[in-house]
């Protein structure tokens, strides 16, 4: 009964995870499928499990003629034994195969859903370039902002004279506040700054017998605030760290994924091991920007190696509307001999959190089919018409992303097609940006983002208050060091999980301040890191990555990457 229920099992495949820059190991499971045994395999197994006493004929057969037929025996045995593992793996379109007009649409829907996509498949999509076209306006291509409030410190009162006071709150937890009399205008311009958000009103003076306090201020904007007094700061730098806080989430830097999609390839695996560019490829990567030597570049970096070429030689960079961006391309980053993951490939494109797919062929793209924690969106692109047929060439473009996503402009044009190489490379740039700053929304970047936030407000309120009682006089904090948590928000590229480590290396500092173990980050003793151990680009000048026992556990398998370039 044993020996059937094993050859009766085929093998469903599970795919590896990426959280950033891991991923892992294809596995095999048995499945229930059904494979009939043969009559040449039940003859071997009942001359192998036959008694002694049925086994004499063979026994005592000449010698050679017994060697001979136990060699055949073994060698079909053997060829049974890797039949049985030889399996074709079932092709993802085999159950959906959804039609659009006579072709198939660019994606497809996983099966377990989560995934929105736009177009809808249900809508009939006429992708001739020759009829009209709706939405290509690129006048309407705006470029959303990540934080439209957080540059209103810097532009209303950084310029004027203004005071900041800070408090914590029993419920709400540390406050900054800033309060500026625009006196041409007799309004009160106010930001009361909170772990959730930071909240901007604009009152009129003449509603006031006397101008309001401090904390009727703040319970003007919150009705929850709940503390008596503020505390007014005085230090005299502290206009430079409450805008380095205010606009930390500001980055004009980008870097996005680029995957090449080759007719026939539904996997992961298949797409991560491409290593030719065809012309049309090629043609394609000139429109999103210029290819560039690593060796050097002083740009955006986007995490890659520019000194040791660790991560390949070349790479796709461009500048849009004053934005840096940076293309990890996958055909151009380092190909691993032996490594069906690619997970040299995939550290980079997992860490981004918008990929760009090209398709060559009819093979659509499933939304779930490459594996990551921080990939939430996908851009597919598809040559339909080449360049020399009346013309100029014609790309179908189409859209997913996880459905806690909210949607993002610009509008895809009806039909989805473009044939103006500049109208496209104009649509595609601001959906990528855009689609980064709506991904952030999701509910797993919010709560990490969430993180950031409260980590630094709580430094930026104690590094105010501290520095303030040092500027009255206070003797015991006349040596106070140099703080470096709200100060490092300036600094590097400005990205919310560049950020992110930096709040919770400033918190590991304190740690050590105050005599707490921290875990061992390794030793020359211990075996060197692998990618899977969470290393870091090669890359030098990297900054110090927080120790696991301080990571958050989203974070705690990701491997840190080198301090990005602005």
């Amino acid at each position: 009964m044993e020996r059937e229920k094993r050859n009766d099992m085929s093998f469903s495949r599970k795919r590896s995870f990426t959280f950033g820059a891991y991923g892992g190991e294809d596995r095999f499971t048995c499945g229930d499928e059904t494979r009939p045994e043969s009559a040449e395999d039940n003859n071997l197994l009942g001359i192998l499990d036959s008694p002694a006493s049925e086994s004499k004929p063979f026994l005592s057969a000449s010698n050679n003629q017994r060697d001979t037929e136990l060699f055949e025996i073994i060698e079909k045995l053997q060829g049974s034994r890797i039949d049985e593992q030889r399996c074709e793996f079932p092709l993802p379109l085999k159950s959906q195969l959804l039609t659009i007009g006579g072709e198939l649409p660019l994606i497809l829907p996983s099966e377990s859903g989560g995934y929105w996509i736009d177009p809808p498949l249900e809508r009939l999509v006429d992708v001739s370039p020759t009829s009209s076209h709706y939405g290509l306006d690129p006048e309407s291509y705006d470029i959303m902002e990540r934080d439209g409030e957080a540059k209103i410190y810097h532009e209303f009162f950084r310029s004027r004279y203004h005071h900041s006071f800070t408090a914590v709150d029993p419920s709400l937890g540390p406050l900054v506040l800033s309060v500026c009399l625009e006196e041409e205008e007799n309004k009160l311009r106010v930001i009361l700054r909170m772990k959730e958000c930071s909240l901007h009103g604009v009152f009129s003076v003449s509603l006031f017998p006397n101008i309001p306090s401090a904390v009727e201020l703040a319970k003007m904007l919150c009705d929850r605030v709940t503390v008596s007094k503020f505390e007014v700061v005085s230090y005299l730098k502290a206009p430079e760290l409450i805008t380095a806080f205010d606009e930390h989430r500001v980055s004009p830097n980008f870097k996005f994924g680029v995957l090449y999609q080759k007719d026939g390839q539904f996997t992961e695996e298949d797409i991560l091991s491409n290593n030719d560019e065809s012309e049309e490829f090629k043609e394609f990567l000139s429109i999103l920007g210029e290819t560039i030597q690593l060796q050097g570049f002083t740009g955006f970096r986007g995490g890659l190696d520019v000194c040791h070429g660790q991560t390949g030689s070349e790479a796709v960079f461009t500048s849009f509307h004053g934005r840096e961006i940076m293309f990890h391309v996958a055909t151009k980053l380092p190909f691993t001999e032996g490594d069906p993951q690619q997970l040299q490939r995939k550290r980079h494109i997992g860490n981004d959190i918008v990929a760009l797919v090209y398709q060559e062929g009819q093979t659509p793209f499933l939304c779930d089919v490459i594996k990551s924690h921080f990939l939430h969106c996908f851009l597919v692109v598809r040559r339909i018409q080449r360049g020399e047929e009346k013309g100029g060439a014609t790309y179908q473009v189409s859209v997913t992303a996880r459905e806690d996503v909210p949607p993002f402009g610009p509008v895809i044009p009806d039909p989805p097609v473009f044939t103006d190489r500049s109208l496209l490379r104009e649509f595609l740039l601001t959906k990528l940006i855009n689609a980064e700053i709506s991904c952030y929304k999701a509910e797993r970047f919010s709560r990490l983002e969430l993180r950031t936030r409260s980590s630094l407000l709580e430094s930026l309120q104690a590094e105010l208050s501290t520095r303030s009682q040092c500027m009255m006089g206070d003797p015991s904090l006349s040596a106070l060091p140099s703080s470096e948590g709200v100060r490092g928000a300036s600094e590097g590229s400005g990205g919310f999980i560049e950020n992110f480590k930096r709040a919770i290396r400033v918190r590991s500092q304190s740690f050590e301040t105050l005599g707490v173990p921290r875990k061992a980050g390794g030793s020359a003793s211990q075996k060197p890191k692998t990618e899977k151990d969470g290393d870091s680009d090669k890359a030098p000048g990297p900054l110090p990555a927080p120790t696991d026992s301080l990571r958050p556990a989203e974070l705690k398998d990701q491997a840190a990457s080198p301090q990005e370039e602005t």
